[in-house]
């Protein structure tokens, strides 16, 4: 476990290990919940899609294509729970493939007006 303080700043950092020199990592989404078994019942998400959830969530630059860097600002639920778990889904693309999934950044889905 990490112990922090309320409304801390948390960077954090994903490594890919690979011997193959041309992939890149993108965050594509992060949740956050207070059972570290159960990601469905109450979660809070911090970004989906590479689009950012939480205001205090962002992506930071990384030193090289293997490395992705993201932080946000501590939190709890609802002072009920002690600890709070995350779980995030990173995608592996192949570096220069400018029209991967890792070059989109924040693909956010349109809805239509059910008028329209």
């Amino acid at each position: 476990p990490y112990y922090v303080d309320m409304n801390q700043n948390l960077f954090l950092q994903a490594s890919l290990h690979s011997s193959d020199q041309n992939l890149t990592l993108f965050v594509d989404t992060c949740v956050a919940s207070p059972n570290s078994s159960d990601f469905r019942t109450l979660v809070y998400g911090l970004s989906k899609s590479g689009c950012a959830n939480d205001p205090t969530y962002a992506l930071y630059p990384s030193p090289r294509a293997d490395v992705a860097r993201f932080g946000f600002n501590s939190f709890s639920f609802v002072n009920r729970f002690p600890s709070v778990f995350l779980r995030c889904e990173l995608l592996v693309c192949r570096r220069q493939d400018y029209l991967s999934r890792c070059y989109k950044g924040c693909v956010s889905r349109f809805r239509r007006n059910s008028d329209s």
